[in-house]
């Protein structure tokens, strides 16, 4: 049964699947596809970022299943077509309850798209990462670094990004904005909480 599990995680069937996700966003398109039954597999979030020439896909396999198994695939554009690069998976987060900003780091991966000098080929490569992020009721919006994004109905999404492979960078800021554009929270790249959690415990007795 694992084996046959970790079959869909890899291989052509894999690979042209995700391809179809990305160029759905990039048309502008919902990311589940009209085949697949969000019963089966669920496209939780996709996010391409096509001047970096990365993107991220959060899929959760069986969402109501005993057999919950969740996905992060990441995506770079090499050799004039989108190629999967890697990812994580694992049993997934849960139901989780968010009052206003809950920010989590996905995967991470070693892009394709490097020199062909050894050494320095891989000195070279682009890290590809993402982060999640799930959004309380009031969030109209969410910046994460210098991207902004409306937030989804379903409150949840995902965003790719690249940084030099030396060092992996540090997550990038998120901010929470109000529909009226009020900020409502944020989160510092090394930091676990958000500021609006951090207030609200400290008001507890």
């Amino acid at each position: 049964m694992w084996a046959r599990r970790e079959t869909l995680w890899t291989g052509p069937r894999w690979e042209t699947f995700l391809r179809g996700v990305v160029g759905r966003v990039l048309a502008g398109d919902g990311a589940q596809p009209w085949w697949m039954p969000r019963r089966v597999l669920t496209v939780v979030s996709a996010d391409v970022d096509d001047t970096a020439g990365v993107g991220a896909v959060w899929l959760v396999w069986r969402p109501r299943s005993p057999r919950t198994r969740e996905h992060i695939a990441l995506m770079e554009w090499y050799g004039e077509r989108w190629r999967y690069v890697g990812g994580g998976s694992g049993s997934g987060d849960g139901p989780v309850q968010v009052d206003v900003l809950d920010v989590r780091n996905g995967a991470g991966a070693l892009g394709l798209a490097r020199g062909r000098d050894l050494p320095h080929s891989l000195s070279a490569a682009p890290w590809i990462s993402c982060v999640k992020v799930r959004l309380g009721p009031d969030v109209g919006h969410v910046l994460i670094g210098a991207r902004r994004f409306q937030a989804p109905e379903h409150r949840s999404l995902i965003a790719v990004r690249t940084s030099p492979r030396t060092s992996h960078g540090p997550r990038p800021v998120v901010v929470a904005l109000g529909r009226d554009g009020a900020e409502l929270s944020r989160i510092a790249p090394h930091n676990g909480l958000d500021t609006h959690t951090w207030a609200r415990l400290r008001e507890e007795p």
